[in-house]
């Protein structure tokens, strides 16, 4: 680290007290003294605090037997959540055409994104009516302990096992170090054997046993091997699942027209595919900065900019590419079907 860098010294320690989860990028997030010293401890403890004072407040959008279940498991399951004419309406939409969108490939697995600006929706009604449904947006802020705008978008996932090299999502791993969310409302059934999202049940809480878990993870992870893992995104093994008192993982084989809305600071991942299958889904996505008391106060719902944020985030990690070399994983494919092949 030369000199010049600790002029990034403000940003880094701004980052301390947001959403920041770098033990890589941010050497005061990473350093192993200071988490010696607990600062990763507190940052999870604080942040699981303020996620349950949050989660009181929106638990009255959310219906008491749904919330519940969440609170035990750490995820939402509704099948059939869309009325059959919705649903099949929703179906014939996006699958009507092509449409612009990115690709991002990860071993064996391209994920396709198809962002969902007003325009889009305004020409797909059913579509519209998914991606801003009330239900399932309670649901996403419960999870997340969040109110405010989710990131939205149609997303296939395609899984080529004769490529080889491993998909990192499939390692069981949480997203972050606090309550977060990612919601999947299925286009299709999922089964067994198609590669199904994984999910450790009750993992999601921050128990005596878990704190100790992510307090070792803190004192290595900056020099960790795994790239994810040393980017904030645990892996955790069978193994250090027992330990924790944790089952392992149960595998979401679904019917179509299934709704789940996960807290990814659970433990998770992608299950590996033996054979070549393609899946879609509508997507959200919602992380905020952990350490805000309030539910409100969402900036990405201003007008102008809800459901346009995704595409202004697209558009200046290309501009941050071209004049500053810093490459955007979402590669842009043109317009393509929903279910094509990948273009990656």
């Amino acid at each position: 680290m030369n000199a010049l860098s600790y002029l990034n010294a403000p940003i880094w320690l701004l980052g301390v007290f947001g959403s920041e989860k770098s033990y890589r990028k941010n050497p005061i997030i990473g350093s192993p003294k200071l988490n010696r010293w607990g600062l990763h401890r507190k940052r999870v403890h604080v942040a699981a605090a303020l996620a349950a004072s949050r989660r009181r407040r929106l638990a009255s959008a959310v219906p008491e037997e749904e919330r519940r279940f969440f609170d035990e498991n750490g995820y939402f399951l509704v099948r059939n959540f869309l009325p059959d004419d919705v649903y099949k309406t929703l179906t014939e939409e996006v699958t009507s055409g092509p449409f612009e969108a990115r690709e991002m490939r990860q071993g064996q697995t391209v994920t396709r994104m198809t962002p969902l600006p007003p325009s889009m929706l305004a020409a797909n009604p059913a579509l519209a009516r998914t991606a801003r449904d009330p239900r399932a947006r309670a649901m996403i802020h419960y999870a997340a302990s969040q109110g405010g705008q989710p990131q939205m978008f149609l997303q296939t996932v395609i899984a080529e096992p004769q490529r080889g090299k491993k998909d990192p999502q499939t390692d069981v791993h949480a997203d972050t170090f606090h309550a977060t969310s990612k919601a999947w409302l299925f286009l299709q059934d999922v089964g067994e054997e198609d590669g199904p999202f994984c999910f450790v049940p009750g993992s999601h809480k921050v128990t005596p046993e878990r704190l100790e878990w992510e307090y070792q993870c803190s004192l290595t992870a900056s020099t960790d091997g795994r790239n994810h893992h040393a980017s904030g995104s645990f892996r955790i093994s069978p193994e250090e699942l027992d330990a924790l008192g944790l089952p392992q993982p149960v595998r979401m084989a679904v019917p179509a027209n299934t709704l789940i809305v996960a807290d990814t600071f659970a433990f998770h991942g992608r299950t590996p595919s033996d054979r070549p299958t393609t899946r879609a889904e509508v997507h959200w996505h919602m992380r905020r900065n952990p350490f805000l008391p309030w539910t409100g106060l969402d900036p990405l719902s201003l007008p102008g900019i809800r459901e346009r944020e995704l595409g202004l985030h697209l558009a200046y990690s290309d501009l941050r590419e071209k004049y500053l070399k810093k490459r955007n994983v979402w590669r842009p494919v043109g317009s393509v079907e929903l279910r094509s092949g990948p273009h990656i």
